[in-house]
C-alpha cells in the first residue's frame, strides 16, 4: 500500500490525546502552571458543541469500539463517514490554528513530539477521509479499521490513554507503594486525570463514594484481632479516619489523592494480613 503524508498537527483526535499526555507528564513533575494552561486550552477549544469535540468523536467512535459483529462495525463506519462529510472542513481548519497557535506559544516545543501509543490508528482513520488518498488506499485502510472493530479484546488491551497514564502513574507512585495499583486505585487515578472534562464533577461524585466506603473499611478494621489487640495500630487507625474525615469538606488537590492511594493500599494490606 502506497504511504501518504499525514500531518498530525491538523489530526484533532491526536491533539487532543498529546494535550492530555503533556497534563500528565505537567502533574508528575509538579508543574502547576502548565497543568492550569493545558486545562484551559480543553476546556477553551473542546467545549460542548465546539467543532473539535464533534470531530473529537468521530475519532472515538472508531478507536473506542471493539469486540462487535463486522456488520455493525460497517454500519458504525458508515455513520462516521457521513457525520465528518458533515462537518464544516474551513471552520474546523480554523479551531485547529486557534488550537495549533496557542499550544505554539503555551506549552514546550516538544509537545508534537509526544508519544501518543494509538498514532498509527489515528493516523489511518484521518486518511479514510482524506480524498486526496487515492481509493484503493482507502479501502484497504477501512478493512484494517473494520477488522479492529471487530476483533475481541483482552483485558491487558486496555484504551490507549488509559495505558499511559497508569504506566507512568504506576512509575512515580511503585517508588512509595511496594505493590501494584489495584482497581480502586486506577480508577481514582483514571478519574482526577479526566477531571478537566467536567471541571472534577464526575471525580467529586466518586471522591464521596469512594471515601464513605474506605471510612467504612476502616470501621470494619477495628474489629480484627491484629488491630484490636495493639493500642499503637488502633491510634494510628484512628488517625486514618480524621483524615478521611477532612476530606468530606476540602477540594480535589494531588495531596488529597496521594493520601487516598496510601489509605487504600493500607486496608489492602490489612486484608492480606488478616486472610
Amino acid at each position: 500500500m502506497t504511504k501518504h503524508k499525514h500531518n498530525k498537527k491538523r489530526n484533532t483526535a491526536f491533539l487532543y490525546e498529546s494535550l492530555v499526555i503533556q497534563l500528565t507528564k505537567s502533574v508528575l513533575e509538579n508543574k502547576k502552571e502548565e497543568q492550569v494552561t493545558i486545562k484551559k486550552l480543553l476546556r477553551e477549544h473542546f467545549n460542548k458543541g465546539s467543532i473539535l469535540l464533534n470531530d473529537l468523536r468521530i475519532y472515538q467512535a472508531i478507536t473506542e469500539t471493539n469486540s462487535i459483529s463486522p456488520n455493525m462495525a460497517e454500519r458504525i463506519l458508515s455513520e462516521v463517514k457521513k457525520q465528518k462529510e458533515a462537518i464544516d472542513k474551513k471552520q474546523l481548519f480554523n479551531e485547529q490554528n486557534k488550537l495549533i497557535n496557542k499550544i505554539n506559544k503555551l506549552l514546550p516545543k516538544t509537545f508534537f513530539s509526544n508519544f501518543v501509543p494509538n498514532y498509527k490508528d489515528l493516523a489511518s482513520i484521518a486518511q479514510i477521509f482524506n480524498i486526496s488518498v487515492p481509493i484503493k488506499s482507502r479501502v484497504l485502510l477501512e478493512a484494517q479499521i473494520l477488522n479492529k472493530m471487530s476483533t475481541e479484546t483482552t483485558e491487558k488491551e486496555m484504551l490507549p490513554i488509559d495505558s499511559f497514564t497508569y504506566k507512568v502513574f504506576t512509575e512515580k507512585f511503585n517508588k512509595e507503594y511496594s505493590d501494584k495499583l489495584s482497581n480502586e486505585q486506577k480508577t481514582l487515578l483514571k478519574k482526577y486525570i479526566s477531571s478537566f472534562e467536567d471541571d472534577g464533577l464526575e471525580l467529586k461524585v466518586y471522591l464521596d463514594e469512594e471515601i464513605g466506603r474506605l471510612k467504612k473499611e476502616v470501621g470494619l478494621c477495628f474489629s480484627e484481632t491484629i488491630i484490636s489487640e495493639d493500642e499503637v495500630l488502633k491510634e494510628k487507625l484512628h488517625s486514618v479516619e480524621n483524615v478521611l474525615n477532612t476530606f468530606k469538606v476540602k477540594e480535589p488537590t494531588e495531596d488529597m489523592l496521594t493520601k487516598i492511594i496510601s489509605i487504600q493500599s493500607l486496608i489492602q494490606e490489612i486484608h492480606t494480613n488478616v486472610n
